[in-house]
């Protein structure tokens, strides 16, 4: 399981990248749970990381943008991958424009993982929908931070099925949504490909700075063994 962690600037990505991190993605998170951050900023970051050969995988989102508005999506997607990432994280709502946004996001020619907004639950349609559209990943994730974690709008089960329906696509899984340190013995026997983390790496909430001793103690948890979670 690899350890994703989500940066605002250069001198984040370049802590991220020293303090362990194996995907390093690019977001605003003052600007929302898939809050997008400037093209230039977004072009600075992968240079300064390209400089560096470390060959760590970036991603970077196109903003929280509303599932009816294709077009500023389509925008979105052509100017993050324009700056060469890897990646191109796109947001799902549990909505009915979601298949629709997925076949457009499909036909794009960039690498694009959606992200499904747990919030109000998966629609397990939607998920099995873009299982078939050859996305190299998809990943969930939650859109209020404040509300608790991914463990707690999704059950074990749920989150199991979601895995393994990504997985038996032959596509990368991943899991995001006010992760913390705690939620390791969870993680590590759900085993996505990756899991996500931005409060748990900073020195306040999600807003703050990148705090690179707890990156540094999270990158040794989470390729540590699996600790004893009796309650669940």
């Amino acid at each position: 399981m690899k350890l994703l962690v989500s940066v605002r600037s250069v001198d984040e990505a370049l802590r991220a990248a020293a303090g362990g991190a194996d995907f390093i993605d690019l977001k605003e998170p003052g600007a929302g749970a898939l809050g997008g951050l400037p093209i230039a900023t977004v072009r600075a970051i992968v240079d300064a990381l390209r400089r560096q050969g470390k060959g760590l995988a970036v991603s970077a989102t196109i903003g929280d943008l509303p599932m009816h508005d294709t077009q500023r999506i389509a925008a979105g997607v052509a100017a993050v991958g324009a700056c060469g990432v890897d990646y191109v994280k796109v947001g799902i709502e549990r909505v009915p424009q979601a298949r629709t946004v997925l076949d457009a996001l499909a036909c794009s020619g960039q690498a694009i993982v959606p992200v499904f907004i747990a919030d109000r639950g998966l629609d397990a349609s939607h998920v099995a929908h873009a299982c078939t559209l050859g996305f190299p990943g998809v990943m969930a994730d939650t859109a209020d931070k404040h509300a608790g974690s991914l463990f707690d709008v999704l059950s074990m089960d749920e989150l199991r099925r979601f895995i393994a329906t990504v997985r038996g696509a032959g596509a990368m899984v991943g899991v995001a949504g006010a992760l913390r340190a705690a939620d390791q013995p969870r993680l590590s026997r759900l085993a996505p490909d990756f899991a996500g983390f931005r409060t748990a790496v900073c020195v306040g909430d999600r807003s703050s700075a990148l705090d690179p001793q707890r990156l540094r103690e999270l990158a040794l948890l989470m390729r540590g063994p699996v600790l004893v979670d009796a309650g669940h």
